[in-house]
């Protein structure tokens, strides 16, 4: 059974910094970082091949970074200069395509930007 879990999340001030961290227990070509904020649907913020090639939601460009250790099957999300419209629930989600949703989800982790 596929598990991703995630950490990291938690309570910063705008313009403070995060890093989520989300481990698999298997091997994806894409894994990738989805948030979802009270009233919205699920977007995607980041994803990232295996390969290293990395696609972004606009509104984060410049300010989060996606990354990932291969060897440790683990994907991080590096979010800086935060945003109270960055508050949501991020989401791991990992599978086989890079231009849409895995198919495995983790169980997701809060985010809440606020003073």
């Amino acid at each position: 059974q596929v598990q991703l879990v995630e950490s990291g999340g938690g309570l910063v001030q705008p313009g403070g910094s995060l890093r989520l961290s989300c481990a698999a227990s298997g091997r994806f070509y894409a894994m990738a970082w989805y948030r979802q904020a009270p009233g919205n649907q699920r977007e995607l913020v980041a994803v990232m091949s295996s390969g290293g090639t990395t696609n972004y939601e606009d509104s984060v460009k410049g300010r989060f970074t996606i990354s990932r250790d291969n060897a440790k099957n683990t994907v991080f999300l590096q979010m800086n200069n935060l945003k109270p419209e960055d508050t949501a629930v991020y989401y791991c989600n990992a599978g086989d395509t890079f231009w849409t949703a895995g198919m495995y989800w983790g169980k997701g982790t809060l985010v809440t930007v606020s003073s």
